[in-house]
């Protein structure tokens, strides 16, 4: 059953954001069982947008009908789960036929679609609706394409598509280089909590976040620290996040002989282990954003990670709240990581300035974004 806890002080109090006349919002995404970032962010962000606006959300998601949520919800949420399965034209076909019931039942304002994938870039195309649609990118385009023939066609189809919504959403100024379309705007990701106090910064604990895949750079990390280890017996590395079903990096990590790596499967109170740490590190290939960035920022982390395309670079300030390393060089990500651990001065003093750098993330912050986007978009529910 999904659970609801009660808002948090990061929540935006009611007379803190902008209200407008309340709309039906459907997003349209892939699940909400999963404990990735996308999870995260529209947990925060249709539960604010119901509990504080007022606004009808509901969330459709394919082929999940059922809705174990990782992340809590507002019980203001509505879920529905549509259906397509089959070979690709049968599986496109289910998928166009169960929107177009599930829009002509729901009757949006707005259709707000959260799918990295190809096929939520034909929405547009396919969408027998009056409503505004918009897109949100929460990836790289990177993500989803290579220099292969089918990783082309699939760049030229998003970036060809991408103009046909009404709004398409990027997180962050770097990704906006990646979309040549007239309809693109910037909104980053929420904060899913508040941490109220600077901490000491004096566990020899250093966090990574991520699932286990080749694109969060786990294997950059556990070389990077293969160096680090023997000099630094007494510090540790946790990672968090989904392990893949080959354990590819846990393997590494023992053909390394690491003794002080430790993996861990995704949990909810993710706060509570940047608490109880001193350094994040992101060895990401690519970032759609970077939410464990502003997260360990909040808890007044500072952070060494790859300059990757894109996010990094538009959240770290190199040298005042972290270290933003060129992508691959893991000569001076080690260095940098290093300098940190040897330091807790320096650690204390960006950790510092992080913290608050990450007040422009805070959700009063960024749902009265929103809020103004569903205003520009629907003039008429003023």
């Amino acid at each position: 059953m999904i659970t609801f806890h009660p808002p948090s002080p990061n929540l935006p109090a009611p007379d803190k954001i902008n209200t407008f006349a309340p709309m039906k919002i459907l997003y349209i995404t892939n699940g909400i069982n999963g404990s990735g970032g996308l999870e995260r962010v529209l947990s925060v962000k249709a539960s604010a947008l119901a509990e504080k606006f007022g606004h009808q959300v509901c969330i459709a998601t394919l082929n999940e009908q059922n809705h174990q949520a990782f992340y809590a919800f507002s019980p203001k949420v509505k879920f529905i789960g549509f259906n397509a399965k089959g070979n690709p034209l049968s599986y496109l076909w289910q998928y166009r036929k169960a929107l177009n019931n599930l829009l002509a039942k729901e009757q949006p304002d707005i259709v707000s679609v959260c799918d990295d994938g190809l096929k939520g870039f034909f929405v547009p195309n396919i969408a027998k609706t009056q409503a505004k649609i918009i897109y949100e990118r929460h990836a790289s385009i990177r993500l989803n394409t290579n220099k292969s023939l089918k990783g082309k066609l699939m760049k030229w189809l998003m970036i060809k598509q991408a103009p046909k919504f009404d709004k398409f959403v990027v997180l962050t100024p770097g990704n906006t280089k990646e979309w040549n379309s007239y309809n693109l705007t910037t909104i980053p990701n929420p904060l899913g909590f508040e941490c109220e106090n600077l901490h000491p910064l004096n566990q020899k604990r250093i966090i990574a976040v991520g699932a286990h895949s080749w694109n969060k750079g786990h294997d950059l990390l556990l070389k990077i620290w293969s160096r680090i280890e023997p000099d630094f017996p007494d510090w540790q590395l946790n990672i968090y996040g989904k392990i893949d079903k080959d354990r590819v990096f846990i393997n590494m990590a023992k053909e390394l002989n690491l003794k002080n790596v430790h993996f861990h499967s995704p949990v909810q109170n993710i706060q509570a282990e940047y608490e109880n740490s001193s350094v994040l590190v992101l060895p990401s290939r690519s970032e759609g954003f970077g939410m464990v960035l502003i997260e360990a920022m909040e808890c007044g982390l500072p952070s060494v990670a790859f300059d990757c395309p894109s996010g990094p670079a538009d959240i770290i300030t190199h040298a005042v709240d972290g270290f933003l390393i060129e992508n691959g060089n893991t000569v001076d990500f080690e260095l940098k990581l290093k300098m940190l651990m040897n330091d807790h001065s320096l650690r204390i003093k960006m950790g510092s300035s992080a913290k608050e750098n990450a007040k422009k993330y805070r959700p009063a912050v960024i749902l009265n974004q929103w809020n103004s986007l569903f205003k520009e978009l629907c003039p008429e529910k003023m």
